[in-house]
């Protein structure tokens, strides 16, 4: 199998974008240079250059990146940096959207567009760095064939061979370092420091410093070692001319320049939807239950906060509790059954923390997340498995056919469970991996899953299909993971270096491996696009870990032809834990909250900025953070929130009812500014796996001569072809070019700093002063402006040459060359994309590419309680909706008489489009007065105009309107509409077409 990568995702190319629009105006710099030893104390001076050389060159100003740094924030709708405060710059992505990819892709965008030839990824853990040097590994083909075979080198920093740091030094090449920051960040012991025969006498860090390199640091909160750490110092110790940061959970948001929350993510599709099968003990009262859940001082005050069995009004329930050394335990339940249990010591020291808890004949000193008297873990343990192995065996059984091989992640507390060594070496298997080959060979038997099992020999089959990733030491022996020191970090290589080399083998139905189990190793670092259930045998300790883990099963899945499926039909993420649905998708909010910054239920001034506007020449603007303020303070006025920008209730009940009231000024942008608020005024959806139900088709409405017309009418599929207005389009680029902004004269910035020379070293001090001068430059070399544009644009040379020639802007390319090439290919590509819906044009394929109506049958829908609206003229018996608005026109179609049969379209009915493929909402046929027919595709949506959509959403609606005018022949050819609700169905019925 070979994985697949999409070139043309917009939102990962967006985050490629922001990042490099930072540089905008940087004049591409192409240097090459060899490394030298050096011959003066230069290194010892601040600010000089090094004898070693120069790699990447900035020559940018301050002034000029901070205002890139503000265009980039209101594209992106972030809040403004007040300030150049680092070269340290943030991009948040989501768990399994592509991360990884999109910071190898900056770095080749970087080189492509500016010379940029140095970059140092820095990672937390051998698991991630082997992780990525695999990413580069299988992206080699596609990222030379992205970028005209542009050749690039490559490596694992290794401490005791750092030769090929000289190499990544000296050659004119991209070189692409790969380090864990457990190997750079002690300086006394490591060998980065130190000078080395291997890199020609010189220390590798010098060497590293020379080039001065663009650090990407992937999960920055974890490399950093906190603000003053010794991962940020080992940063910094590299020289670089900027630090990019990418993660989903940062602790520290530098200069944040994209932002794709998990919110975005999961509302978009670009991860699997997340369900919990909840496995909570309930009645289990017979023992005296206590269980330590914290520790506290509270103005010299130490308590215990207890999970205990208290009798109430209602019965015996499961309180927390505070309690203090020498509470009786059967007077603060009311239970007898704790007679003589007490509270003993409570130590509140950080890393030390118990509590005393003294019991008829003996005592226990508990933990935080410690129970006594609990019921039997490896019952509860069990089921858990046990819950594990059938939704496994229930997805395999819709997925093996469609080619997904179905992965399934165990998280334990230590290895000896899973399994351990006798005294000869030798391995025996742990209760864990004992419960498991039981419960397995016991699913294997029910007749609901013999299809799966027909020619299997469940004699070995069940020790074949599971098995453990561990740390591994020298002896080959198992262990838990810890990389505090290099024979650790050793240890876990050893187990990384497998997983992530067979990457591909693990996702081939060929191989019988799909149950894993691990401790901590997982937590980061090894993804894998096909795990669809991760079980918790092991507490979620903090809420980061929760996130982490489940973060292990987010990729979207592949076939076996290594191709990324969509849609939650069929990607869901089942996660068995120990904690009730609602607790679990409580919690993880809350660590949504701290970690990502969202605050659910707040509105800020600045979340509007990047919404949409279209002036009167038909350019598409950002609204911008003055006018965002401006809407935050009418939204306030209409108390839909409060001063702190708190949602209201007549905020929620108005979205509902699509009754939000926006200033005149922006009504076209109503669809976008309810999407900002829906999104800011709900939660993170977490579904519940116990309220997970199949739809089953309507065999009366299927089979029905009424669908079976008008399935013949939309059920072809189609091609497209771009077909250009080539003098249409060179006219609206000398008119983008010619309306574009000026450019400025190269610039010079002056700072003022007061110098103080102590024992203590040189210290600068900036003061007042500063200013910026233009400078004239009459020895400009001009580069070769159309060969340039031409790489970016890919216009011919000489419909670019009319284009520069008829703007009448060339004097500006003679007064910044840089900045008129990077302000001519924006103008030129932007009017490229606007052309490419204009000029679409959809051909049927023959009567052979069809989507069959046996699909509906064949491909198994689910959907969950609280989105299910039973139904009587739908081809299925309900309606799985999205949204209010789709739950609003199911209802109508239901209740109008002139709505004969209906479907809501499922997600493997697909139009292809050049910006990604585009599923419609509804197939509908109406009988107008008891005799004609006229059939639809419906998408619906709140507002009717192209100005309430996005501008893809847009593009979308106009390619599918392409699509089924290339389908349509004759009176009775579906049409397409956009609509609101069922009576702008039936307006559109009654005019002719």
């Amino acid at each position: 199998m070979k994985l697949h990568f999409e070139p043309n995702l917009d939102y990962q190319l967006q985050a490629v974008e922001a990042v490099c629009d930072l540089f905008r105006g940087q004049e591409t710099c192409r240097t090459e240079f060899t490394v030298t030893m050096p011959t003066t104390k230069a290194m010892q001076i601040p600010g000089m250059e090094s004898d070693l050389g120069i790699g990447n060159r900035l020559t940018l100003l301050d002034d000029e990146l901070l205002k890139s740094l503000h265009d980039i924030q209101l594209r992106n709708g972030l809040p403004p940096s007040g300030s150049l405060a680092s070269s340290d710059f943030t991009v948040e992505m989501e768990t399994g959207t592509g991360k990884t990819y999109v910071y190898l892709r900056t770095i080749f965008e970087l080189n492509k567009r500016y010379g940029f030839t140095k970059f140092v990824i820095v990672v937390p853990s051998v698991a991630i760095k082997e992780g990525v040097y695999k990413t580069l590994q299988i992206t080699e083909e596609h990222f030379k064939g992205l970028y005209a075979g542009v050749p690039f080198d490559y490596f694992l920093y290794d401490s005791s061979k750092p030769g090929p740091v000289r190499n990544f030094a000296t050659s004119s090449q991209i070189q692409i370092m790969v380090v864990t920051v457990g190997a750079i960040n002690k300086k006394e012991v490591n060998n980065l420091y130190k000078e080395s025969e291997k890199t020609g006498g010189e220390k590798p860090i010098d060497l590293i410093k020379s080039t001065r390199p663009i650090l990407v640091v992937d999960e920055p909160q974890s490399v950093d070692g906190g603000l003053s750490g010794a991962g940020k110092s080992a940063l910094d110790a590299m020289n670089p001319l900027c630090t990019l940061r990418y993660s989903a959970t940062h602790v520290d948001k530098h200069q944040m320049v994209y932002r794709l929350d998990a919110v975005d993510a999961h509302d978009k599709g670009l991860v699997k939807q997340i369900e919990v099968a909840a496995a909570t003990v309930e009645a289990a009262f017979n023992k005296p239950y206590v269980r330590l859940l914290k520790v506290e001082n509270k103005r010299g005050t130490i308590s215990a906060l207890v999970e205990l069995d208290k009798l109430t009004a209602s019965g015996v329930r499961r309180k927390e509790l505070a309690v203090q050394d020498g509470d009786n335990l059967e007077m603060v339940t009311g239970r007898a059954i704790y007679a003589d249990c007490a509270v003993g010591e409570i130590r509140v020291e950080k890393g030390k923390e118990f509590m005393e808890l003294r019991f008829p004949g003996g005592e226990q000193f508990l933990k935080p997340g410690e129970a006594y008297g609990d019921v039997d873990g490896l019952a509860v343990q069990r089921q858990m498995i046990r819950r594990t192995i059938r939704e496994h065996l229930d997805k395999e059984l819709r997925l093996r056919p469609q080619g997904i091989k179905v992965l399934s992640l165990f998280f334990i507390d230590e290895v000896a469970r899973y399994r351990s060594y006798d005294a000869d070496g030798n391995s025996v298997k742990g209760e864990y991996a004992r419960i498991f080959e039981e419960e397995y060979r016991r699913a294997a038997r029910l007749p609901d899953y013999q299809t799966l099992f027909g020619e299997v020999d469940l004699t070995h089959a069940a020790e074949q299909v599971h098995n453990g990733y561990f740390s591994i030491d020298k002896k080959g022996g198992w262990s838990n993971t810890a990389e505090n020191n290099q024979g650790n970090r050793e240890s876990a290589e050893r187990a990384y270096s497998l997983i992530m080399k067979e990457k591909e083998k693990l996702l081939s139905l060929d191989t019988p491996l799909k149950f894993i189990f691990s401790h901590s190793a997982l937590k980061e670092g090894w993804d894998n696009p096909n795990v669809f259930q991760i079980c918790a045998l092991r507490e979620m300790g903090t809420e980061r870990e929760r996130r982490q883990t489940i973060g292990r099963g987010l990729r979207l899945c592949v076939n076996q032809q290594g191709q990324r499926l969509r849609g939650f039909a069929v990607n869901t993420l089942t996660v068995i834990a120990t904690e009730s649905y609602e607790q679990f998708a409580e919690n993880l909010q809350k660590e949504f909250e701290q970690e990502s910054g969202i605050r659910f239920g707040i509105v800020e001034e600045h979340q509007f900025a990047a919404i949409s506007i279209t002036t009167a020449e038909g350019e598409s603007l950002p609204l911008g953070f003055e006018h965002s303020k401006l809407l935050w303070e009418h939204l306030k006025e209409q108390s839909y929130i409060d001063s702190n920008g708190k949602v209201q209730e007549s905020l929620k009940r108005a979205l509902k009812a699509g009754e939000l009231v926006v200033p005149e000024p922006l009504t076209a942008q109503l669809d976008q500014i309810a999407a900002v608020l829906k999104k800011l005024a709900g939660g993170l959806e977490i579904r519940n796996a116990d309220e997970r139900r199949p739809v089953h088709t309507r065999q009366a409405v299927l089979h029905s001569p009424e669908f079976k017309e008008l399935w013949e009418r939309i059920k072809h599929k189609t091609t497209y072809r771009l077909q250009f207005d080539n003098e249409k389009l060179v006219e609206s680029c000398i008119k983008a070019l010619q309306q574009a902004p000026p450019i400025s004269k190269t610039q010079m910035q002056w700072h003022k700093a007061d110098i103080v020379i102590g024992k203590s070293g040189v210290e600068a001090t900036e003061r007042s002063g500063a200013a910026t001068v233009a400078l004239d430059e009459s020895d400009i070399e001009l580069p070769d402006l159309l060969t340039d544009l031409q790489d970016r644009t890919r216009l011919t040379r000489r419909t670019i040459h009319r284009i520069l020639t008829a703007s009448g802007r060339l004097n500006d390319f003679k007064r910044n060359p840089q900045q008129f090439i990077e302000l001519a290919a924006e103008a030129i590509n932007r009017c490229k994309r606007l052309a490419i819906v204009d000029g679409i044009k959809y051909h049927r394929l023959g009567d052979e590419h069809f989507y069959a109506q046996e699909l509906f049958e064949e491909k198994e829908l689910t959907g969950y309680l609280k989105n299910l609206i039973p139904v009587q003229k739908s081809v299925y018996e309900q309606v799985v909706y999205d949204s209010d608005v789709e739950a609003t026109f199911a209802d109508q179609l239901e209740k109008n008489l002139a709505v004969k049969v209906y479907a809501k379209l499922p997600g493997w009915f697909r139009i292809p489009t050049p910006l990604d493929s585009y599923n419609p909402d509804w197939a509908v046929l109406v009988e107008q007065d008891g005799e004609e027919r006229v059939y639809f595709v419906v998408e619906t949506k709140s507002g009717l105009f192209t100005d309430d959509f996005g501008d893809k959403e847009g593009a979308k609606i106009e390619c599918g309107k392409a699509h089924f005018k290339a389908l349509g022949v004759g009176e009775k050819a579906a049409r397409y509409v956009v609509a609101r609700s069922v009576d702008d169905v039936l307006k559109t019925a009654s005019v002719q077409p």
